[in-house]
């Protein structure tokens, strides 16, 4: 959708930033590399969008206003995202160039791994990173195969042929269409009828799908219907829920978001565990690079073997 008016761009956001962090508009000028009345004509225009004075220049200097105080502290997740949306550009554009060889299942891609990027990039700022975003099943064969350096999954538990660890874990949540059934429904979905209800769902191979399915056999409800539709990514998904086509289990890394903005409805459930576990692999026995020991620091794992 399109930005809202007010929203300045995220070079001038990092300008103000730049300001606050240095105390001068000129000494933010020449980090930014332009004239400081390019600089002051930038902050205007910033001013003149956002409807509030951002700074205060003096004699020793220039200082942020309360107001752009708060929007400096704002617009720092903005840069931040800004930062990792580039890293995670950066690893797709270099696949073949690069000195690590990544492959990544799709829900992690989308919602932690630009963040992993980000810090891997202030850790070794020379090493590049080359990624593949596939599903779990396809990461795994990557990782056997010798194609990739490391592989992030979720889900299922790994082949014995890999040695993983787990680096985070995260919900699966069924949502609907604020104005489906479902929503307005005193008591939650048990696994029966969860099981005989045609969904929208990840590809099979895909972790989301291996974990729903798993549980719905382990508790004797495998699968009825067939899916409404099979799709390749949570967005994907989320979309095909919000236009009303059927209910979704997704991860709730990506839900909160559109939770909170009403474009979906978390329903509960009953009798079902659908926590999952998100985990790097890597070939049983290898022995991790320094480099790939920072890839594992980032992705928070801790101490690598």
């Amino acid at each position: 959708m399109p930005l809202p008016p007010r929203v300045p761009e995220i070079g001038a956001l990092d300008l103000l930033l730049s300001v606050a962090r240095l105390g001068s508009l000129g000494k933010a000028a020449r980090e930014h590399g332009i004239s400081q009345p390019a600089a002051a004509s930038r902050i205007r225009n910033m001013e003149r969008l956002t409807g509030v004075a951002l700074i205060v220049r003096s004699a020793a200097g220039s200082r942020l206003t309360d107001e752009g105080a708060v929007i400096a502290d704002w617009a720092g997740r903005v840069i931040d995202a800004a930062a990792a949306l580039d890293a995670g550009i950066t690893a797709l554009r270099d696949q073949q160039e690069s000195r690590i060889q990544l492959a990544c299942s799709m829900t992690i891609a989308e919602y932690l791994l630009p963040g992993w990027l980000t810090e891997l990039r202030r850790r070794r700022p020379d090493t590049g990173i080359g990624l593949q975003v596939v599903n779990s099943a396809k990461v795994a064969e990557l990782v056997l195969g010798g194609a990739v350096d490391l592989g992030f999954v979720e889900g299922a538990e790994p082949a014995e042929e890999l040695d993983s660890e787990v680096v985070a874990s995260d919900q699966l949540l069924l949502v609907v269409h604020p104005e489906h059934h479902w929503a307005r429904r005193g008591a939650p979905v048990c696994a029966a009828e969860l099981a005989a209800t045609a969904l929208i769902c990840r590809e099979p191979g895909s972790g989301t799908r291996y974990v729903l399915e798993h549980e719905l056999d382990r508790l004797g409800h495998p699968a009825g219907p067939a899916p409404v539709l099979e799709l390749s990514s949570t967005t994907a998904i989320k979309a095909a829920v919000e236009a009303g086509l059927g209910p979704a289990v997704l991860s709730s890394l990506a839900l909160a978001e559109d939770v909170a903005r009403g474009k979906l409805v978390v329903v509960p459930t009953s009798g079902l565990d659908l926590h999952r576990s998100l985990r790097l692999v890597l070939r049983a026995g290898e022995q991790l690079s320094p480099a790939l020991r920072d890839v594992v620091a980032a992705a928070g794992a801790g101490p690598a073997r």
